[in-house]
């Protein structure tokens, strides 16, 4: 930036979902007020199994303009309204995390406390039965309800979800530059990034750099080496698989999460296909014991060649070091298991919007920003760490080693709380709200030992009345529901897949 009204020059290095999620956020919403270029590469290729995604996304579309049945059209999107886990309290049991609310809390205690009250009532119905997203997706059923009232996310092509924002930020003035990065220059003076240097000799300048170039981490890392946080002693899967088949059924609203011995598999229903992957810690599974048990698991043709993707679960130190912005996978990797990658992409965006330089870039934003992200990394490591550690299975070497490792802090007071005690307290806006960590925790065969006493004020009578008034009204809703493929086919029913 060369005065004080110049354009802040914004280069993004990478494409795929995180660098054209970003290029549509940032031209969307600043348009002219930048001047932004992204720089990808036709030959390198995207991770693009991030095809299940949560909430936050329904809000993301909005802000920047993008008309739902377009979109899911465009990434032959189906609805989601949660997750089935199988496997995981134990082998043959399953329990579902859906996006709603459960019930209908108190200010002073979440609705859990009045449901186990119940419990020691008589009452045997189970806490699923008052929940409207959960019941609608086992149901396979969906619609849009007025005032917002089904909380739901998509399951969607993300090489078609990056194709389509790319067609917007173009529109919106992004311009894009074909070419592999050669090397990352930087300011003798600074240390800052000075240029990407690209293939035949040609150098992309900019004030401000965003690192989209997913676990090669070129910026972030090979550039300014801001260091790396390694979760595997938390989250020890290592590997996955990704496979796409062709469709055997009506598409579900949900996604599955299958655990086997030594990781988890799962499915995604897309219109036109199904995703199918497998996630594997290679301390205990092979890859071609893992590829061979994937391709005996799916159903229908499959479409595509394996992909094979090993990481390592961690975060990035710094998400914003220098004048460089980690955004998706070079910010750090959270295994899918409840599809937060799309979202930590989002959220960064979002943040970075929020505190884009109109001068120097301040050093109170970049603290700001790497607290708040990496809390938000830290808050969805403990989540998923859960799922592993709160389990009933021992069969496995895998399933031994996830009962018995320590666990952060942070995430033992959650589950000693909610054991002894019922609660659920939510920090800084964390992502995961309180019927998220209730149904996960009960999923996974914890039952508090004691409720808050208010449940206790309602009389019997009155308990009864409020429990069945609430089961009711599930009930009469969900059988009033279109059945999920219905609804798409007369919604956003795409036709046939165009290539990304």
């Amino acid at each position: 930036m060369t005065g004080p009204s110049a354009k802040l020059q914004v280069v993004i290095a990478g494409g795929g979902t995180a660098g054209w999620m970003t290029a549509a956020a940032l031209s969307g919403t600043l348009g002219a007020a930048i001047d932004l270029t992204l720089v990808e590469s036709d030959a390198i290729g995207t991770i693009g199994v991030g095809e299940s995604t949560i909430p936050p996304i329904v809000l993301f579309n909005r802000l920047i303009g993008i008309n739902e049945a377009e979109f899911m059209r465009a990434t032959q999107a189906t609805f989601k309204l949660g997750i089935k886990f199988e496997n995981w309290k134990d082998v043959g049991s399953s329990y579902f995390h859906s996006f709603g609310t459960t019930g209908k809390d108190h200010w002073s205690a979440g609705f859990q406390h009045f449901w186990l009250h119940g419990l020691t009532r008589g009452h045997d119905q189970a806490y699923d039965d008052y929940c409207l997203e959960l019941k609608a997706a086992l149901a396979g059923k969906f619609a849009h309800l007025p005032d917002d009232r089904m909380n739901y996310a998509y399951q969607l092509d993300s090489a078609l979800y990056a194709a389509f924002l790319r067609k917007r930020a173009e529109k919106d003035g992004t311009k894009r530059i074909e070419g592999r990065i050669a090397a990352v220059e930087l300011d003798g003076a600074s240390g800052d990034i000075a240029a990407l240097a690209l293939d035949g000799d040609r150098r992309v300048e900019g004030d401000l750099f965003i690192d989209c170039t997913g676990f090669r981490a070129l910026l972030i890392e090979g550039a300014l080496h801001a260091g790396f946080d390694d979760w595997t002693h938390y989250l020890p899967c290592d590997s996955a698989i990704a496979v796409q088949t062709a469709s055997v059924a009506p598409p579900i609203p949900y996604t599955r999460a299958i655990a086997h011995d030594a990781g988890w598999q799962w499915r995604i229903p897309l219109q036109h296909r199904q995703g199918n992957g497998i996630v594997y810690c290679s301390r205990y599974l092979g890859k071609g014991q893992a590829l061979d048990r994937l391709l005996a698991s799916v159903e229908g043709e499959v479409l595509t060649e394996p992909n094979v993707i090993g990481y390592r679960t961690g975060a990035r130190r710094k998400q914003w070091h220098r004048n460089c912005v980690a955004v998706g996978l070079s910010g750090g990797f959270m295994e899918p298991l409840e599809s937060t990658s799309i979202h930590l992409i989002q959220r960064a965006v979002l943040r970075l919007i929020r505190m884009l330089p109109s001068g120097p870039v301040s050093d109170r934003d970049i603290a700001e920003f790497n607290d708040q992200q990496f809390a938000d990394m830290e808050q969805i490591r403990d989540f998923l760490i859960l799922h592993y550690k709160v389990t009933d299975r021992r069969d496995s070497p895998f399933w031994r080693q996830c009962a018995a490792m320590p666990v952060p802090p942070s995430l033992e007071q959650k589950i000693e709380l909610f054991r002894e005690t019922g609660r659920v307290f939510r920090k800084n806006e964390e992502l995961f709200v309180e019927n998220s960590w209730v149904q996960v925790m009960m999923g996974q065969g914890i039952t508090p030992q004691r409720y808050h006493p208010i449940a206790a004020k309602l009389l019997p009578e009155e308990l009864e009345s409020f429990l069945a008034m609430l089961r009711d009204g599930v009930t009469r809703t969900v059988a009033n529901l279109p059945a999920h493929d219905a609804y798409i086919a007369q919604y956003c029913a795409a036709g046939e897949p165009q290539n990304a």
